[in-house]
């Protein structure tokens, strides 16, 4: 047979059953013995996945309890000094607490892995740093594997791009200086897996799919040179774009064999082929590992045939990237149109994919002809179903203007008047937009699905939340307040399953950080809003209060990116769609009266490709789409936006050309490091930097969050600034919100009475004090902003 393999599985199980374990923990309520054998149960049945479809080696290291970053930082006993841990004797609760923070220190920053959706605990690295081995818990991980008599091919993250993605608090500190360092603990692992037996290992780098300067190009050389004996084989694995300018060097490297994206990058074969070493493997990774389209085999066969002629067993085939990202397995999808899922391969399936494919390489194709039978029928299905494709959709996407794309007046016309008619006070106070999704709110979300409570019962009892959320929200003292989205399972989700063009699995779950799972939706056809999605809920919730209330949505860009989208035309044109429909309902929003309505776009950057030569025509499209859902309203109606976890600071050009009127963004974690950029690229329009994070149980002290406020006052003119969490809060419990919000509620106060006292007269953000906001029922007080474009398009 062609030697098959995959870079990773997902860990969570297939009915999340690592989250659940990881929860109850937390709670209290298991053991560390018990979440450890949750652990290993999940790990011996994905194994075993692997060796039943015949792959020559199982992954093993690829296992996390929190994240894959976090457990190599344990691993070479990294930790920062500030949590006073013992690397050696670290316990999981104290891993934990790195994650997410504890009572005495706050959580180590967390971003985005690359272009993916999967977040990463940034290691915290200085001059001080010790890389003298931490936790066991890898090499346990392996000898299970072995006990389980399995080919074991550990996988690990390289050491330059480990280096390359952590960052140091220290000013000037250059990270490179730890790479002698680090290399070593590299050497004493592999040592370590050498005694073991262990043949290949695998060195994930993908940095080198990167822009790099010459300075960590040449680290590559340093460090494998160094690695040269460690008696092992090293596959250097690099995935999500191309790693063909660099082939030449890499290839001189003293490793084994190379793992480059097909998938993402098909047009690297060529550089690759040229360079390889006559004795190194080449990995080809020819299954998508980032989306769950079914593999067109005969195409992916058309392609590897010359190169198995041509490499023998030195081909090896592999999904593009780890399976981390996508979902276990379609065996748990009892409800999805059969067509549809046939359509579709998850992980399991895509590792029946590879084995196809190795068999038809060595057999023949005849050997494999039911397995091809199918995979072609459900191309042919999928693109000759009438679901795909709405030629009234594709009719509305050739009308649109470049105005559509435009505010009526520019931001300081627009500013003014938003001002005297929201009537807040300085440095308002907002929240993200979602609050505690209770038992009590899940189970009624439950209930309904099951049929058990009628859609009358079920909106009594959401909108019983969506009141207890508004009053506390007043007894808090907040200015701009949220309903809370008691009705939201999730940000996309429930945006997807009121458009059309969206499908929905029942268990398609993958990791998004620690135990927050995520279930994207498939975009298999074209997209439109068949009718209002939250208008009647918002509308709703502006009837409890005098207080402005926030409109909540997502942004198309967002919506893209956390989809599971189709690949059949280009994004930006799926991403045109979306806007189309988020502006419909944007413009329904201030019908109803709403004032402020926020768009979300927390993916914004996430998306961002990989190669800077890349990044211009991306940004342009996905700017734009956001401009086209935002732009049909009028100057009085505030457009705020919300941006979390990712470096932000190289696209700021971008970010202030979507033109929002109030941007919030994630800054705690880095003390409001991120802040800084935007003031020095003299950011024009309002910012809330969130002053506490919310993924730790921590609540934050009112002088803490006055600390960070003071900071960002020195970055950002006080009268711009907006107060608000990080981000949303659905993950967290009634108490801690409002013990954290009564905190930063206070802090806000307290900064503004002090910044009156300096400025020796009272400041204002407006011209009269707080007054209400009208309950318009329908009014459509700036329908002429609006225009044709968002009227009339119920029927799409």
């Amino acid at each position: 047979m062609a030697q098959t393999h995959v870079l990773g599985f997902p860990r969570i199980g297939a009915r999340r059953e690592l989250k659940f374990a990881q929860e109850a923990f937390w709670r209290g309520e298991t053991s560390e013995a018990a979440l450890r054998e949750t652990g290993a149960t999940l790990r011996r049945r994905h194994w075993q996945l692997q060796a039943d479809a015949g792959l020559a080696t199982v992954a093993a290291g690829d296992f996390a309890w929190y994240d894959q970053m976090l457990g190599l930082t344990t691993l070479l006993g990294a930790l920062p000094a500030r949590f006073g841990f013992d690397a050696a004797a670290l316990t999981l609760a104290q891993y934990f607490a790195l994650a997410r923070g504890n009572a005495e220190q706050p959580a180590m920053e967390m971003t985005k892995w690359f272009d993916t959706n999967y977040h990463y605990i940034v290691p915290e690295l200085d001059a001080d740093s010790r890389f003298d081995g931490g936790t066991t818990w890898f090499f346990d991980d392996i000898d299970e594997a072995l006990a389980q008599g399995l080919p074991v091919r550990p996988a690990l993250i390289g050491p330059v791009t480990y280096l390359w993605l952590s960052k140091s608090h220290v000013a000037g500190f250059d990270r490179l200086t730890l790479l002698p360092k680090v290399v070593e603990a590299y050497r004493r692992i592999l040592s370590q897996l050498h005694a073991r037996g262990i043949e290949w290992v695998q060195i994930d780098e993908p940095a080198l799919c990167l822009d790099l300067p010459p300075a960590w190009r040449d680290a590559y050389d340093h460090a494998y040179a160094a690695l040269a004996d460690s008696g092992v084989k090293l596959l250097l694995a690099t995935y999500f774009d191309t790693a063909e300018d660099h082939a030449a060097r890499v290839a001189t490297l003293p490793v084994h064999g190379f793992h480059i994206d097909l998938v993402r990058a098909p047009q690297q074969l060529q550089a690759w082929l040229a360079v390889l070493p006559a004795t190194a493997v080449l990995s080809a990774g020819v299954i998508d590992g980032r989306n769950i389209w079914r593999a067109d085999l005969r195409k992916v066969l058309a392609t590897v045939a010359p190169l198995h002629a041509k490499l023998g067993d030195r081909l090896w085939l592999a999904p593009s990237c780890s399976l981390l990202h996508v979902p276990v397995s379609l065996d748990a999808e009892t409800r999805l149109d059969p067509e549809l899922r046939s359509w579709l391969a998850f992980a399991t399936e895509k590792l029946d994919e590879l084995h196809t494919l190795a068999t038809a390489l060595v057999h023949g194709e005849a050997a494999v002809a039911d397995k091809l039978a199918a995979a072609d029928a459900a191309l042919a299905s999928r693109r000759s179903s009438r679901r795909v494709v709405n030629q009234q959709v594709q009719k509305r996407l050739a009308a649109v203007t470049a105005d559509m794309a435009e505010r009526a007046s520019p931001f300081d016309h627009r500013i003014v008047r938003q001002r005297d008619a929201l009537k807040l006070p300085p440095l308002p106070t907002t929240t993200i937009g979602s609050f505690p999704q209770t038992p009590a709110i899940r189970q009624t979300r439950a209930a309904y699905k099951r049929g058990d409570i009628g859609a009358l019962e079920y909106l009594e009892r959401i909108r019983g939340e969506i009141e207890l959320a508004v009053r506390k929200q007043e007894a808090l003292g907040l200015d701009v307040l949220v309903h809370g989205e008691a009705e939201r399972n999730d940000m996309v989700e429930y945006f997807g399953e009121q458009l059309c063009g969206y499908a929905f699995t029942e268990n398609g779950w993958v990791q998004s950080y620690g135990s927050r799972c995520v279930k994207p939706p498939v975009i298999f056809g074209d997209v439109y809003r068949p009718e209002p999605m939250t208008v009647d809920t918002a509308r709703f919730a502006q009837s409890l209060t005098d207080k402005p209330m926030k409109g909540m949505l997502t942004g198309p860009v967002t919506m893209l990116q956390w989809s599971f989208v189709r690949d059949d035309q280009p994004r930006a044109q799926t991403a045109r769609q979306l806007a189309l429909a988020i502006r419909d309902e944007v413009c329904d929003l201030e019908a109803a009266g709403i004032r402020v309505i926020q768009i979300d776009e927390p993916a914004l950057r996430e998306g961002l490709p990989l190669r800077q030569a890349d990044w211009a025509a991306y940004l342009e499209w996905a700017v734009q789409a956001f401009r086209l859902s935002a732009s049909g309203v009028g100057d009085e109606t505030q457009i705020h936006t919300h941006m979390c976890y990712a470096e932000f600071n190289d696209i700021l050009p971008a970010i202030a050309a979507m033109d929002a009127d109030v941007i919030t963004i994630e800054t705690s974690r880095s003390a409001m490091e991120l802040l800084e950029g935007f003031g020095a690229f003299d950011y024009p329009n309002e910012i809330g930097p969130g002053v506490y994070d919310i993924h730790s149980p921590r609540v934050p002290t009112v002088s803490a969050m006055t600390r960070l406020l003071e900071r960002a006052c020195e970055v950002i003119p006080p009268e711009r600034l907006w107060v608000n969490p990080d981000c949303g809060l659905k993950t967290r419990g009634w108490p801690e919100t409002e013990a954290a919000l009564a905190n930063m509620v206070s802090a806000a106060r307290a900064l503004r009475q002090t910044l009156a006292g300096q400025a020796g007269t009272q400041w204002k953000r407006a011209s009269r004090p707080a007054a209400g906001v009208a309950h318009a029922a329908g009014s459509h007080v700036h329908g002429a902003a609006c225009g044709p474009s968002c009227t009339g398009q119920a029927a799409l």
